[in-house]
């Protein structure tokens, strides 16, 4: 089963996540901040990663390097409500691969599918 982490402090974001992502046959885990986000997906070694990009204790930015620093060379896919073209920018120079915006639209789960098949433009 494809293993997913979601790194998120939005408590009612992450339950909506799980939700959807359960349903769709994914095995979910999350985190609260990019510290703890971190250790995990050095443990879990997730097929793809969620991660918030403004959380306390250390930001997705910081987690998203510290992940890259390690060698980790998984999907990191940065989730925000800043989709400024800066934003997007700065996520992917921070390490993350690809940038989805929220609120969360109605085809989240089609594009989570095309990331991890390798078709996502």
């Amino acid at each position: 089963m494809t293993k997913i982490l979601l790194i998120d402090d939005d408590e009612k974001i992450k339950r909506m996540l799980t939700r959807r992502l359960k349903k769709a046959g994914y095995e979910i885990h999350t985190a609260e901040n990019g510290k703890i986000g971190v250790e995990k997906v050095l443990a879990l070694q997730p097929n793809l990663t969620l991660m918030d990009m403004h959380m306390p204790v250390m930001n997705g930015y910081e987690a998203a390097s510290a992940l890259r620093e390690t060698g980790y060379t998984g999907l990191v896919i940065a989730l925000t409500a800043s989709a400024m073209a800066e934003d997007v920018h700065k996520s992917i120079t921070a390490g993350c691969n690809y940038f989805l915006s929220k609120p969360i639209e109605v085809d989240f789960e089609q594009k989570i599918l095309a990331i991890l098949e390798g078709n996502y433009e």
